[in-house]
């Protein structure tokens, strides 16, 4: 697929659903154009879209990606992991992966630690953060929060087989983001692509005092 189309895709994936302009503007091209790229790609079989009537006037067309383009994102190595998990559990019971999972959990925590070793503000750290997890595929980026803090979102989980066969990951995960980030900020789970939520997000508040 030509790079255009690559880039809606990857744009509807990252920022959600769209409109037809916000889309032409993101990528400076017309209105025209776009509704082209965006038509074959539901021909693909991989973008589909909604009409939502706000007030007076034309519906306006959203746009979203269907099961079929989030396969584009892969689940890295999704069915050998799941296999490996069952295996472990029958070989070592639950509580054994879960001390697979802490040991994980404690190598991964202090590589980011090692990571952050040259930045001091909670905003590099964040900053750094976001980078390291893009790195490992998860498509992250993050903000500042209006309501104080920063916000760090996760548009994609390349472990996301294994963490709905073991919640353990998830808990593992957020822990490691705490224990990097270190003891004076307070991290929250917003959003949960387990519960059904399109990304996974965190606010993140430094502490008082």
């Amino acid at each position: 697929m030509h790079a255009p189309a690559d880039r809606i895709l990857t744009h509807l994936k990252t920022r959600g659903p769209s409109e037809t302009l916000a889309l032409a503007d993101a990528f400076g091209i017309s209105r025209q154009a776009t509704l082209q790229h965006l038509e074959r790609l539901v021909a693909g079989g991989l973008v589909t879209h909604e009409d939502e009537r706000r007030g007076v006037g034309r519906p306006r067309r959203i746009w979203s990606l269907t099961e079929r383009a989030q396969a584009r994102f892969p689940d890295t190595h999704a069915q050998l992991t799941l296999e490996m998990l069952d295996a472990l559990r029958a070989e070592f019971g639950e509580q054994g992966l879960e001390r697979l999972i802490l040991r994980r959990e404690q190598t991964t925590t202090d590589a980011y630690i090692q990571a952050m070793a040259d930045v001091d503000t909670l905003a590099a750290r964040v900053a750094r953060l976001a980078e390291i997890r893009t790195a490992e595929g998860y498509m992250a980026d993050w903000s500042p929060d209006p309501g104080g803090g920063f916000r760090l979102v996760e548009n994609h989980c390349p472990i996301c087989a294994a963490a709905a066969a073991c919640q353990g990951f998830c808990r593992a995960e957020l822990q490691v983001f705490r224990d990097a980030l270190g003891p004076d900020v307070a991290i929250e789970r917003t959003d949960h692509i387990l519960a059904g939520a399109r990304r996974c997000a965190y606010r993140i508040t430094p502490l008082s005092g």
